[in-house]
């Protein structure tokens, strides 16, 4: 990766290594927005960043899942009356660009530790649904002294004896619904209701998901014995109704970091920033967002 800082400008949009340019004004010189803000960081050979960037306050890297920068948009809104939030938008999904060479978590893990140092933000908190638990794990076994803890929201990416993953490429839409919800038929999408383009967006996310992690059975056999060497606390938040990944491998995530806690929320699936915002809001504030729950 590229280790040269970035420049912010309002006026300039020439795609540069090292450059993130706003899509939208900022306030003032180095203030973070008020409101969302659309903008782009460039790394090296052929790679971009896409990422909103909203509210004050302490900084929060908040990332998306295999569902893409949809399933966790409502909730980024919300915590940002809280704290500074960066949700960006993993290369492949939401139809941004993604070079060949770009395919593995690690790659996520390693950029986004990049666009903190360019950011030039300390004491992030990281937080990752599902897919997005997985690089928040990977970016904290690597960090060097950004990152102020991190938030795991029904995370994979680790293996544990015992207790699997579903393979969710071999689930068809309704399947996969009604493993991911504790009340399918309050939250899933019914395909058949979508345009094109909406069924397009979700087959290109599902494709991109694959190229991160498909291959590799989405996890990383390392890095569970890895999390043992991050220093920062760790939550790791489970919806109890989760099909894709139970109670127990939840668990485990926890008690694997040094400094780990484990909190369940019933009535809950795969996707508690869906079905249960109002209390993963709580334990996000609680353990450090916004200093106190509401």
């Amino acid at each position: 990766m590229s280790g040269t800082s970035a420049s912010t400008s309002t006026t300039s949009t020439t795609s540069t290594t090292g450059a993130i340019r706003p899509a939208t004004a900022r306030s003032g010189p180095g203030a973070p927005p008020a409101g969302p803000g659309t903008d782009v960081a460039s790394f090296a050979d052929g790679l971009s960043v896409t990422f909103e960037r909203r509210g004050s306050g302490r900084p929060v890297l908040l990332l998306h899942g295999g569902g893409g920068p949809r399933t966790v948009a409502a909730f980024a809104g919300t915590l940002a009356r809280y704290a500074d939030v960066i949700t960006p938008t993993h290369p492949g999904f939401g139809g941004t660009a993604r070079p060949d060479w770009f395919d593995s978590v690690d790659d996520l893990a390693l950029t986004y530790l990049e666009l903190l140092e360019r950011l030039d933000l300390h004491d992030v908190l990281v937080i990752g649904s599902s897919m997005g638990g997985w690089i928040a794990s990977e970016m904290a076994v690597r960090d060097t002294g950004r990152i102020g803890g991190v938030v795991l929201v029904n995370a994979i990416g680790i293996q544990v004896p015992g207790e699997s993953v579903a393979d969710v490429f071999a689930l068809t839409p309704a399947e996969l619904s009604a493993l991911s919800f504790h009340d399918p038929g309050a939250h899933a999408v019914d395909p058949t209701t979508l345009g094109p383009e909406q069924r397009a967006a979700i087959a290109a996310n599902f494709r991109a998901l694959a190229v991160y992690g498909r291959d590799r059975g989405m996890r990383d056999p390392k890095l569970r014995r890895r999390l043992a060497r991050v220093a920062v606390p760790a939550l790791v938040v489970w919806g109890l109704s989760d099909g894709v990944a139970g109670p127990a491998y939840g668990r485990a995530f926890a008690e694997a970091f040094a400094d780990g806690r484990f909190e369940p929320v019933a009535e809950c699936g795969h996707l508690p920033q869906i079905e249960q915002p109002g209390r993963l809001l709580d334990l996000v504030l609680g353990f450090g967002a916004g200093g106190a729950a509401r």
